[in-house]
């Protein structure tokens, strides 16, 4: 069976689509492990409750350099065959993705290009979008490369902004869009149904 390692570093709603996804039936993957960089994070306690593993390295304690090697090597003994960022803050290393490159594959919640990169996580991007004046955000899976949130695009799913939207309510939409593409391009990638050249990713339908 297909072994996934996944990334997180808050709540856990993506990683919770994951687990319910593979009790479906819909995902046909074993959920190797759960990894978080910050310990009081809730998406290990929702990784126990479901008898995955649920690991801690702390990046405020190891400090960046260890807690780069040490992620590497604990992701590695797993052996994935892919590693999913469900919510993960901390920007992987170049040795980490050199290691699992083309096997890495994050979500986040706008419409790559636009409000992404260094700065921009969790509601700080749906108020640059609402600050910007976008009638247009959502949410975006994408393959992980060098650059931050520059990988090749597999999913984009597109949510209106309303006019009385705030970030907390214009984020509550866009997750419910992120719960089901996360799960969708872990499917598409374990069905052969990707397709990377250079920056573009062709679908078989």
């Amino acid at each position: 069976m297909n072994r996934v390692v996944v990334l997180v570093s808050g709540g856990g709603t993506n990683l919770q689509a994951i687990i319910d996804s593979v009790k479906s039936g819909y995902l046909n993957v074993e959920i190797a492990a759960v990894i978080s960089d910050r310990p009081e994070a809730y998406a290990l306690e929702r990784a126990r409750l479901n008898g995955i593993q649920a690991l801690c390295l702390s990046r405020k304690e190891l400090g960046r350099e260890k807690f780069n090697k040490e992620l590497l090597d604990t992701v590695a003994g797993y052996q994935p065959d892919l590693v999913v960022l469900a919510g993960f803050l901390t920007i992987l290393s170049s040795e980490f993705v050199d290691r699992f490159q083309g096997r890495i594959i994050n979500i986040h919640p706008s419409l790559i290009p636009s409000f992404c990169g260094k700065g921009y996580y969790g509601e700080k991007v749906h108020k640059a979008a609402i600050e910007y004046g976008v009638k247009i955000s959502g949410c975006t899976v994408h393959f992980v490369d060098a650059g931050t949130d520059t990988g090749p695009i597999i999913f984009q799913e597109a949510v209106p902004v309303k006019d009385d939207d705030t970030p907390e309510t214009l984020g509550a939409r866009i997750l419910q869009h992120e719960h089901k593409l996360l799960p969708k391009a872990i499917k598409y990638y374990f069905d052969g149904k990707l397709k990377v050249q250079g920056r573009r990713v062709y679908i078989s339908y």
